[in-house]
């Protein structure tokens, strides 16, 4: 069912005269990596990538800079997502298999702390300036649970309506897919209570969520293959496009108003933003079935994409450029 009022721009190949807009720069190999990965995240200063590799229960080290793999860390449960305190140099990563949010010192990767929650630990998000990490969890229940990284403390919860997914913080308000209501519900940090709950009407498992903040707008992939855009002063939805399915991440690029979707389809697809309201389907890149874990490090203009182990293909990281460097 297509929601009022929005703009459905069917996706189209780009012309031959068109260049896409990521390049292939580096392939780096990870012959001892079995199984898929989850998120990651960059330490930017250092040129560095942390990538979970939640089936073989690792986290995987890049130096960028070097294109090379540094290290594999051992020891997790189904690692999830990665966030870097550079100011701290601390780790965090969150496991889905024993609902851990495990804490490390960045340069010798020894233990440091550990959180644990009652169910799966997923998505992570921190705000550098409250000193705050935001925590998905559940599998059978929902919250998103806040820690105190200064006191090292979790200091309370918010309730949601099922498990969460992907969520972005904005000041006082965060935003949250929660698939099995197929809405975004929307968290009032100061209260810690949802208030309000805006429907996803392009497609259900909402599960990938990407922001625009000059525009204020919301990116919202489904499953099947759908990206839905919402205007956060309301919730409404203004657009709607079709893309591949099973997208993973997405980012947006500001300079380029370009936004970038991985998909385990096996393609990142790429939509230039017109206007806030306004989009169009730009270039679809093949990658690798299942390569739907990604991260894009505006700092350092690189687009970096997990590529997992099957039997018919060996784990890799990809390293992307912009086509117009």
């Amino acid at each position: 069912m297509l929601f009022a009022g929005a703009l459905l721009l069917r996706p189209s190949f780009a012309s031959a005269a068109e260049p896409l807009a990521l390049k292939l720069a580096q392939t780096i190999p990870l012959p001892h990596v079995k199984g898929g990965f989850d998120l990651m995240a960059a330490d930017v200063a250092g040129q560095r990538l942390f990538l979970a590799a939640q089936d073989n229960d690792t986290l995987e080290v890049f130096d960028l800079a070097a294109g090379k793999h540094l290290r594999s860390v051992a020891g997790f449960k189904e690692p999830k997502w990665v966030v870097y305190r550079p100011e701290a140099k601390r780790l965090y990563v969150s496991n889905g298999g024993d609902g851990s949010v495990r804490v490390l010192d960045s340069q010798t990767f020894a233990p440091a702390k550990r959180f644990d929650f009652r169910e799966k630990a997923n998505n992570l998000r921190y705000d550098a300036a409250a000193a705050l990490l935001f925590v998905g969890v559940g599998k059978t229940f929902g919250e998103i649970a806040v820690v105190d990284a200064a006191k090292d403390a979790v200091v309370g919860s918010i309730a949601l309506a099922g498990f969460p997914k992907q969520f972005e913080v904005d000041g006082d308000l965060i935003y949250v897919n929660v698939p099995k209501a197929n809405h975004v519900a929307v968290l009032d940090r100061q209260s810690m209570k949802q208030i309000a709950a805006w429907p996803v009407a392009a497609a259900k498992e909402n599960v990938p969520m990407g922001f625009d903040r000059t525009h204020r707008r919301l990116f919202i992939g489904c499953e099947p293959g759908k990206l839905a855009v919402l205007d956060t002063a309301s919730g409404a939805a203004v657009a709607a496009l079709d893309i591949s399915a099973e997208p993973d991440s997405i980012y947006y690029d500001a300079p380029r108003r370009l936004v970038y979707i991985s998909c385990g389809a096996g393609t990142i697809d790429v939509v230039r933003q017109l206007d806030a309201d306004r989009y169009e389907f730009a270039s679809r890149i093949p990658t690798a079935p299942g390569a739907a874990t990604a991260l894009f490090v505006p700092e350092l203009k690189r687009y970096c994409l997990a590529v997992p182990q099957t039997d018919k293909q060996a784990a890799e990281l990809r390293v992307y450029t912009s086509n117009d460097e």
